[in-house]
């Protein structure tokens, strides 16, 4: 831990398992009562365990769990006459039960039914009569049952005819898709599907009347190769399929108006020709015509993972933008324009109206996800796993600041000084850069900031060119420039331009800041930047490359997504195998001098670790010396829901990295020189 005469204690590794998250928010038919979840780590078991919890919506009374027991309980839903709560209780092997628990006192659950694999949507009928829900459909034959899995050897060979046969931190899909079912809401009949075949089916949406279901699935034979998915129904009574939409747009998270004459949703209008604007359209089930209603807001209006699509509150619809660092609510009507409904420099994670009751769930950069619900004279916080958390520790807040990149172009930065930190004194800097890239980072509570400056370092993030959150021009400006369509820079363009102008505006700006120890560091395409950062500069001390893209060649035929890179570069990586290579860190292995650590999940999907072996080797080879960390049995999801206990120790490889490397008696220009001198 660097020594700068910290005089209070900031957030270290070991809070990692304090973490309390409230989500999923669902507001009772009455309005009066709110159902949502609260998820937390399990030290002892290396896990997490979510439970459902209730909360009048009036503020009237405390918070309290409603489920108990063993896994984890998700997915509140209220029974149409608010009377119940159905739920979805998830084991440590992925089997699930179904649960109804009336809200009497003295209630028991009653398991609806089992399911040998995930749910992950879940719906009352509007009769009340029966469920829905979304999970995945295991062959048998390969998989067996929760009390009989076959091991893999034992198991038959799998044929693979689609590309996106497997998910990362899901493992293979091919042979178990995502299918919609339908159950009797008394667990007197089992689970009836209504999407077979081999498609994935997702976003379950009752008709008001009950008689169909709308979601979204791509069922032509070249979903894999357009990428384009359809608003399907589907007849609850007979299973008839109606595609509603061209084939052409990639739809998704449909839900009925109330007088089940419209669809909201959200649509991707290019799948291969991103990034794009996610767009909240309205359209005719009878005439199949449709609209987009947020064109004009310039933003993207899918946060990245989706927590929840469009809702309707009447004949206006409410939903979620990315705007400037912030994630928002928005409600849009059919024939006005898009106006603010929730606002304020935070990220909300979920929302739900009924009853005349909105509530939502946002956190901020010092305060952990709570619930709130909005009342005629203001909002109320229903919730306080926050206060408990902070009273023992200083949590740092954020500086925003605006940097210039050499074009001119504006860029949106936020500093935090370490806390406890002694004034007049110089501290080591970490350099944060997001995944994505069409991501954002914000105003909301993240671990990793808060534990690098309750060790004794400066953070530094910023939201470069190809982020999220400001305009669509914007987000596709490090396009290749081979596209041809919005040609820009390539990965490693402006966006590097930008993250070092964040620096240079810093180190001017805060003279808390020592420019002579300075690290950087980034997870997925974060970790592809820093890769790039450190074969173009020897400006950092000390980088860190996670879960990286550093062989974009390989990767577009190798990640569970292999293929979806093409919508960036413009070509394939069969027609222009050059412009991959181009950009990919790797080519410039040999000009890599700063002191490196690579971490790397040996589960990984999304990136595979051979691009993190490709990228040790090479630089073993030429004689430097790189740190290689592995996480057995962890996915791309490593550091944010990865097992709690790889979290932790994920935490202090990366302070002990780089406490050791910008300590200042092993940095500064000299010891840089001296590194590149003992390469030589």
């Amino acid at each position: 831990m660097p020594d700068e005469g910290r005089a209070a204690a900031g957030m270290s590794p070991g809070d990692i398992p304090r973490l309390v998250q409230a989500g999923d928010p669902r507001v009772s038919p009455s309005g009066h009562t709110v159902a949502f979840t609260v998820t937390m780590p399990d030290v002892e078991a290396n896990c997490y365990r979510s439970r459902i919890w209730v909360v009048p919506a009036d503020g009237t009374g405390h918070p309290a769990p409603f489920t108990i027991g063993e896994g984890r309980q998700s997915l509140p839903r209220w029974s149409p006459d608010g009377g119940s709560l159905a739920f979805v209780s998830t084991a440590d092997d992925q089997s699930s039960r179904l649960c109804v628990a009336p809200l009497t006192a003295g209630w028991e659950e009653s398991v609806i039914c089992v399911w040998p694999d995930v749910v992950t949507d879940l719906a009352w009928s509007p009769d009340g009569d029966a469920l829905a829900f979304v999970a995945r459909d295991p062959e048998p034959e390969r998989y067996g049952t929760p009390e009989a899995r076959p091991k893999a050897k034992d198991m038959p060979a799998r044929r693979i005819t689609k590309l996106f046969s497997r998910r990362d931190n899901e493992g293979w899909i091919a042979d178990r898709p995502a299918r919609i079912f339908v159950v009797a809401a008394d667990g007197s009949s089992p689970p009836r599907c209504l999407t077979p075949g081999p498609f994935e089916a997702s976003g379950l949406a009752w008709s008001p009347d009950g008689t169909r279901i709308a979601f979204a699935s791509g069922r032509h034979d070249s979903w894999d190769l357009d990428r384009a998915q359809d608003l399907h129904v589907v007849e609850v009574a007979g299973g008839k399929l109606t595609c509603l939409t061209e084939t052409a747009a990639a739809y998704g998270k449909p839900a009925w108006s109330p007088d089940g004459r419209r669809l909201a949703y959200l649509r991707n209008p290019t799948p291969l020709d991103g990034p794009r604007h996610v767009q909240v359209g309205v359209l005719d089930v009878e005439s199949r015509r449709s609209r987009d209603l947020t064109v004009a807001l310039d933003r993207n209006c899918s946060p990245n993972p989706p927590v929840r699509g469009p809702i309707w509150d009447r004949d206006d619809v409410l939903f979620l933008v990315e705007d400037g660092g912030n994630v928002h609510l928005y409600r849009a009507g059919a024939g006005g324009a898009p106006a603010l409904e929730i606002g304020g420099d935070r990220c909300l994670d979920g929302w739900d109206k009924a009853g005349g009751t909105l509530v939502f769930v946002a956190s901020d950069p010092t305060h952990l996800p709570e619930l709130y619900a909005v009342h005629p004279d203001g909002e109320q916080r229903l919730t306080d796993f926050s206060t408990p958390f902070a009273a023992q520790l200083e949590l740092v807040a954020p500086e925003p600041f605006t940097a210039t990149a050499p074009d001119g172009t504006e860029v949106q930065c936020w500093a935090m000084p370490p806390a406890g930190r002694t004034p007049g004194r110089p501290v080591p800097v970490l350099l944060n850069i997001h995944g994505g890239p069409f991501t954002q980072y914000g105003n909301r509570f993240f671990d990793e900031f808060q534990v690098q400056a309750g060790a004794g370092f400066g953070v530094l993030y910023c939201n470069p060119r190809g982020s999220s959150g400001s305009t669509e021009a914007r987000g596709r400006s490090i396009r290749w420039p081979e596209c041809a369509a919005d040609p820009g820079s390539g990965w490693g363009g402006v966006d590097y331009d930008d993250v070092l102008a964040c620096v240079d505006e810093a180190c001017r700006r805060f003279a808390w800041i020592d420019p002579e120890r300075m690290g950087v560091m980034g997870g997925s395409y974060g970790g592809y930047l820093t890769s790039w950062i450190i074969g173009h500069t020897d400006r950092f001390a000390a980088a860190c490359s996670e879960r990286a893209c550093n062989n974009l060649l390989t990767l577009e035929q190798h990640s569970d997504i292999a293929t979806t890179f093409r919508t960036n570069v413009g070509a394939s990586h069969l027609e222009d195998p050059a412009a991959y290579l181009r950009q990919s860190p790797i080519t410039y292995v040999e000009q890599m001098t700063t002191p490196l650590l690579i971490l790397h999940s040996e589960e990984d999907l999304r990136c595979p670790i051979d691009q993190a072996e490709e990228l040790f080797v090479s630089l073993r080879l030429l004689g430097r010396t790189p740190e290689f960390v592995r996480f057995p049995g962890e996915s791309h999801e490593l550091s944010r829901s990865g097992a709690p206990g790889h979290r932790v120790a994920r935490a202090e490889i990366i302070l002990d990295w780089f406490t050791r490397r910008l300590d200042p008696r092993h940095t500064g220009r000299a010891a840089s020189d001296a590194g590149r001198a003992a390469d030589a």
